[in-house]
């Protein structure tokens, strides 16, 4: 029987560096149950999030996308005392199972999810601004129209984060009629070449895919 080193990797490197505790199983139990799909971040990338809100000062940080709350929960861990995330998603259903996930894992009163179109919401977000981490994992046809947004509502020496950036490799050169490709492809462009960003991205999931982070000049 042929192994998957690939998947060999990332169970060893999961066990070592970002090992699941019963509120992140919970989460992720909840997201199934509720019907949700499983698009979740990868624990690996879940801890790496946590790292990033560190470095960056750890006080405000902006989630698009909020899911079942598993991504919120390691970010959430990871702020100072007193620090908030502001979480937003289109969907009130995902939002309400992410409350009760943030509940159950004791981070209520640091995380508020609000409900409605992100860039709608985003206007509104000036008189809290900056932040200093934004997460980006939304609706991958708006990708530009974040970035631009989180290049507003950041400070310098604060971070982005993208995930999804590769997408099986569609975004190389994105086919007629994919706008979300397109969308995560211009992304990547304009993030490698904007003079306000220093970017990476970096393969993850066996190389299907990947993440852009990028500091703030």
């Amino acid at each position: 029987m042929s192994v998957d080193i690939g998947e060999t990797i990332d169970a060893y490197v999961t066990a070592l560096s970002a090992p699941q505790d019963e509120a992140l199983t919970a989460a992720l139990d909840s997201t199934k149950a509720a019907g949700m799909p499983p698009i979740q971040v990868p624990p690996t990338l879940g801890k790496l999030l946590s790292i990033l809100v560190k470095l960056a000062g750890g006080t405000k940080v902006l989630e698009l996308g909020t899911l079942g709350g598993y991504s919120g929960i390691w970010i959430a861990r990871a702020l100072k005392p007193g620090g908030k995330l502001i979480s937003l998603d289109i969907n009130p259903h995902h939002a309400e199972v992410a409350r009760q996930s943030f509940a159950r894992a004791g981070l209520s009163d640091r995380v508020e999810v609000r409900v409605g179109p992100a860039l709608e919401q985003l206007p509104g977000l000036r008189a809290e601004a900056p932040f200093d981490l934004i997460y980006i994992d939304a609706d991958k046809e708006n990708y530009v129209n974040y970035l631009n947004w989180a290049l507003e509502l950041t400070h310098s020496g604060s971070l982005i984060v993208a995930d999804n950036v590769l997408r099986g490799g569609a975004v190389i050169a994105p086919k007629d009629g994919d706008e979300g490709a397109k969308a995560v492809h211009d992304l990547n462009e304009q993030a490698s070449t904007d003079p306000r960003l220093s970017s990476v991205i970096i393969p993850n999931r066996n190389g299907r895919d990947g993440y852009l982070i990028a500091y703030v000049n």
